[in-house]
Parts: structure tokens; C-alpha cells; sequence
């Protein structure tokens, strides 16, 4: 009576064979993902990571400061523009003999003559992207010294080749020359690293540059502004981009790189380039406006 139920209890697991256990491995795959050319295994559906957070400073802008840019940018006009001005050119373009040539207007290039966008709720100056650019002049002997460069532009943007799914997303970038400078430069030499941010990251970046990085600089009161009287239909005026200089040891002040400061050789400076929608003439004073709104520090002397 006492030897039945043991036989049971022994072979009831042999019922169940092909349930899971901790100690029992996983099933193989019967068709193994490929890989690409990295080595690296394609997934069999396509993978698109978002955002899972919001980003504060990216609300701050839509909730607060895209209206108060409205107002301070806004321009009133009571009726239609004028049509622009046909500005002559230099060679007539109905002329066989100077049909292929380039015909430049007489007095030069007009892009600073030509005033800013009818003022609307659509064309409020924001930001389209955050250039970050270093230039190494050691690399050109040895271009292993843009590996500290590059794994310091990887650690502040967090942006990889296509990380996330994102085709959009180019990763740091290797400057190369494109002409011979000096002797010292020829084309096709790598000279610097850059990377582009867009979206939630670019203002991410902001918000740590303007809490963590520039309020502990030394000696640093902002950013200087040009002087008042400069004329405001410049090349560099109209186009929209303000770019600032941050020293080498700026960069050591970022959460990223402070952590683990000793992992990187040497520190180096870096322009930041804040690419902004607006145009014409006053455009940079908009896009300082927008900076200045997010606490990026201007003074003027």
C-alpha cells in the first residue's frame, strides 16, 4: 500500500517535461536574427524608443516663453508690403555669351537688406537644433587625441548613429579640413568633432549648461553682446545663430564628465551653436531674446 503512492509521486515530473524551471535553459531559436554590419543582431520588428519623461525646459518654452516672445517680437503692420525692389544684375541674362556665367546683382549680396518675416503665430523664433563643436589641433599629427573629444561630446549629448530607432540621429562626427591652410591643415584630415542635438535633448543641454556649467565658472558675469551702434543688417545678424565660447575647463563642469573626470586625458573648449528659425534683419536679437529667456547670461560693454 505504502510503495503505490511513491511510484506515483516519482513519476509525475515525467508528465510535465516541457514545463519551465529556473535551472532549465531557454528554448533555441529556430531562425537566428541577422546581423548587421556591425556585428550587432537586427531585432524582427523595427524599435522606435521615445521619450519617458517630459522635458522641463521644453514646457517652459511652449507654456511661457513662446507668448512672451510673441509680444516682445511682435510687429505690427496696417497693410500689405510692398513688392521688393528688382535689384539689377551685372550682365544681361537673355545674353547668349553670358547666359553661364555667374551674375551677381550690382552692389553685392542684399541678404542684410531684406527685412524679417510678417510677425505671426506661426513663425515665433524657436530653436531647431544645438551644434556642439570642438576643434583639436593635436589631432592633425595624431588623430588618436580626438578620442577624449569624442567620447566627451558622447557623454554630454548622449547621442549615438541611429540610437533609438531614429534614423535622424547622426551621432558625434568627425570634422575633417576642407582645404589646405597654412601648410599645417590639408583636406580630409580629421581636425575636430561635432554633434547636433534636436528636440527634447537640445534643451535638455541648456538646462544643464545654465544650472550646473556657467554659474560655476570663474570670473564669468555672460556672454558679451556686440556694442549698440553696430549695424543690425550684417551677414551675422540676419542669419538667425548665436554661437558661444566655452574654455577647457567648462567642459570638466558638466554632471556627465565631473563623475569621471579622470577617464578623459585632457579637457578641451567647445562653441555652441544655437540654431534658430529666425531671419532678416534683427534675427540674432530674437534669437538672444529665446536665450536669454532660457537663462543663458548676455552683458554688454
Amino acid at each position: 500500500m505504502s510503495a503505490a503512492p511513491a511510484v506515483g509521486r516519482a513519476a509525475a515530473p515525467a508528465r510535465h517535461a516541457f514545463s519551465l524551471r529556473p535551472s532549465r535553459p531557454p528554448p533555441k531559436i529556430r531562425k537566428p536574427l541577422k546581423r548587421g554590419d556591425k556585428g550587432l543582431p537586427i531585432p524582427r520588428c523595427k524599435i522606435l524608443i521615445r521619450d519617458t519623461h517630459p522635458s522641463r525646459m521644453m514646457d517652459h518654452y511652449f507654456n511661457t516663453l513662446q507668448d512672451d516672445l510673441m509680444y516682445m517680437t511682435y510687429v505690427h503692420e496696417s497693410g500689405p508690403r510692398k513688392p521688393p525692389r528688382q535689384i539689377r544684375l551685372k550682365f544681361d541674362p537673355e545674353d547668349p555669351y553670358t547666359k553661364n556665367r555667374a551674375n551677381m546683382p550690382v552692389g553685392g549680396s542684399h541678404v542684410g537688406r531684406e527685412p524679417a518675416p510678417v510677425s505671426s503665430w506661426d513663425n515665433v523664433v524657436r530653436l531647431e537644433r544645438v551644434q556642439i563643436h570642438t576643434m583639436v589641433k593635436e589631432a592633425v599629427s595624431n588623430r588618436t587625441n580626438l578620442l577624449g573629444p569624442i567620447m566627451m561630446l558622447r557623454a554630454i549629448s548622449g547621442e549615438t548613429e541611429g540610437g533609438g530607432g531614429w534614423r535622424t540621429s547622426e551621432g558625434v562626427q568627425v570634422v575633417r579640413g576642407v582645404k589646405a591652410i597654412g601648410g599645417w591643415l590639408r583636406p580630409g584630415v580629421p581636425i575636430g568633432a561635432k554633434v547636433d542635438l534636436k528636440g527634447p535633448k537640445m534643451y535638455d543641454f541648456i538646462s544643464t549648461l545654465t544650472e550646473f556649467v556657467l554659474p560655476r565658472l570663474r570670473e564669468f558675469s555672460g556672454f558679451v553682446m556686440p556694442a549698440s551702434s553696430q549695424q543690425n543688417f550684417t551677414p551675422s545678424s540676419v542669419s538667425g545663430v548665436v554661437s558661444l565660447g566655452l574654455p577647457p575647463e567648462a567642459m570638466g563642469l558638466f554632471p556627465q564628465i565631473e563623475v569621471n573626470l579622470d577617464a578623459y586625458p585632457a579637457t578641451t573648449g567647445m562653441h555652441i551653436h544655437f540654431i534658430t528659425n529666425a531671419e532678416g534683419q534683427g534675427a540674432q536679437n530674437k534669437a538672444r531674446a529665446l536665450l536669454s529667456g532660457c537663462q543663458v547670461p548676455f552683458v554688454r560693454k
